[in-house]
Formats: structure tokens, sequence, C-alpha cells
């Protein structure tokens, strides 16, 4: 698994599960705007829905509901974590990240663009308010198929 940059400044939840399935930025964005998603709507980084969706057309399987930080020990093999929470006219706000146990040690990936590095080890500067465990592997059959991407949201 490797970091991917958001392109936009409100693409790190598309960056986050284009890390997770091994896609690129472009990649990942061309089937999240086929399902409806778009980095220039602040829901994608205001309600956990979307980043849901975009997960399970990837099949990637995310646990249910977003559960309490509470130390990085405790975290699972990979999640999602949202960092710098903050409410903004009462909306909860925040920005998406990776958390990995690789094979060298656990890193965070932040698709932030201005980071000299976008793989982090400065657990200390990051402070996660909550996480959604990953629990599943892309889908391999899924992973590139940007055609039949079909919006949950929209009529059938």
């Amino acid at each position: 698994m490797k970091p991917v940059t958001q392109e936009e400044i409100s693409g790190c939840g598309i960056a986050g599960v284009a890390a997770l399935s091994g896609l690129s930025y472009q990649e990942a964005k061309t089937v999240a705007n086929s399902l409806g998603i778009f980095a220039e709507d602040s829901s994608l980084w205001s309600d956990t829905r979307y980043v849901r969706i975009l997960l399970g057309h990837f099949g990637i399987s995310a646990g249910e509901g977003e559960l309490p930080f509470s130390s990085w020990e405790t975290l699972p093999s990979l999640a999602l974590l949202s960092i710098k929470w903050h409410l903004e006219n009462g909306r909860p706000f925040w920005h998406w990240v990776v958390f990995w146990r690789s094979p060298n040690g656990p890193v965070v990936f932040d698709p932030k663009k201005s980071l000299k590095t976008n793989t982090r080890t400065d657990f200390w500067r990051i402070k996660p308010k909550w996480f959604i465990p990953i629990e599943g592997k892309p889908n391999p059959a899924l992973k590139r198929d940007c055609a039949k991407a079909r919006s949950p949201l929209a009529p059938r």
C-alpha cells in the first residue's frame, strides 16, 4: 500500500479510498464522480456515507459506525481516521487519513498535498477523534471497474 495525494482541497476522502484500493487519485475520483460523489461537496468530509459508498464499490469492508479513538496501540491493522475534527456552524468537519500497520511499523497516510511526505510517523502530532475499521481488502475484480459505477443514491 502507498499514500495517495489529494488533488482538490477537499479530496481527502477520495484519496484515502484510493490508497486503500490501490488506485491513483484520478482513477478513484472518476469512480466517485460516476457514483455522484464529488470532492467539492463538503458532505464528503462531514458525513461518512459517501466514503462508505466508495469503499463498498471497491469491495472494501468497513466496520459499522465510528469508534472513538483511544490510543494508537488499540487501533486495528487498517483504519480510516478523522483528524482535525471541528465544528462549523454546528456541523462537524474533519480530514480523512489512513492508518496502516505496515510490515515496517505503523504509518499514517495523510493525503494533504502540501506535506513534504504523505507517509507520517509523527503520531504525537496527529489528534484523531474517531476511526472506521477497515475489515476487508479490495475485491480485485472491482478495482478498476469504472464503467459499472452507479450511485446507490440514484433512483433505480
